[in-house]
């Protein structure tokens, strides 16, 4: 089962894929929201699926979006995977790195990525994105922390970074929250549909050449400390972001040129779909 939303921008409407089906989930709710997700809306989408009420709709032609509407809050997890902090010159954190985006970023996960006015360094980062379920706060243990997870996508943590790193004081959220730069999806993937986040494959593409490949497996701080580390900080919410880092292989590395219009970036966690965008200018 994998949750959509499809229509044009701010006028999607969500569906479920179901055996290469695709259904109209109008029925139960206007959009896959925090408030949808608070209230079990996975486990009632099943339930729909099961008995046979919900319509099947046709979505060719239409566009995709991203699986979540705007969340209240996106959250960024930085250097947590060993080898792209060693690409970056910095060693593992000693714990996790939090940072911002703006949630008008996120789009759909085919939709055109531009490259900010004046960019130079735009960079490209696929991650594994949690999407929460439930109000998580001082969270005491981590199967706490795996109880507040409503699904996973792929998502993609794009990046400037002149913007980002060579700004005075350090200004990590100018360099990610530039328009256009968190495509997300194509699905939702409930989670008990994943049973373990931390064997997920996560690989990208630049104009067809392969950038990473690595597996969450790598992470320095898996996906349930992630989130009980945040509850311990701040309050999230059904309906928020987390994204929770990336793999060696970005154009920050030096090996790769930075992203330019006209450039085609593919990202994947293999099981939560693929996105292709392509870039254009700001």
């Amino acid at each position: 089962m994998k949750l959509m939303q499809v229509g044009a921008p701010g006028r999607e409407r969500p569906v479920v894929l179901e055996d290469g089906r695709h259904y109209d989930l109008s029925p139960l709710t206007h959009a896959i929201d925090g408030a949808f997700l608070e209230r079990g809306g996975p486990h009632r989408v099943r339930e729909a699926l099961d008995d046979g009420v919900l319509y099947e709709i046709d979505i060719v032609g239409m566009r995709i979006g991203s699986p979540i509407a705007r969340p209240g809050a996106v959250l960024c997890i930085g250097q947590n995977y060993a080898a792209h902090a060693a690409e970056t010159g910095d060693p593992p954190p000693a714990e996790p790195i939090l940072f911002h985006k703006s949630p008008n970023t996120v789009v759909g996960p085919y939709d055109e990525v531009l490259i900010p006015r004046g960019s130079e360094r735009t960079d490209w980062e696929v991650e594994l994105g949690v999407v929460i379920g439930k109000r998580a706060r001082y969270l005491e243990t981590l199967g706490d922390a795996r109880d507040c997870i409503a699904g996973y996508v792929t998502s993609d943590d794009v990046s400037e970074r002149a913007f980002q790193l060579g700004r005075p004081g350090g200004q990590w959220s100018k360099g990610k929250s530039c328009e256009t730069f968190n495509p997300l999806g194509p699905w939702l993937v409930p989670a008990d549909e994943v049973p373990d986040p931390q064997v997920l494959e996560l690989r990208s593409w630049v104009n067809g050449r392969p950038r990473q490949d690595s597996k969450t497996s790598d992470m320095v701080f898996t996906v349930d400390e992630i989130i009980w580390h945040l509850s311990q900080f701040l309050v999230l919410e059904p309906g928020d972001l987390v994204n929770t880092g990336t793999p060696e292989g970005v154009a920050l590395s030096g090996r790769f040129g930075y992203l330019r219009p006209g450039d085609v970036v593919e990202t994947e966690v293999v099981g939560l779909g693929r996105q292709r965008n392509v870039c254009g200018q700001a």
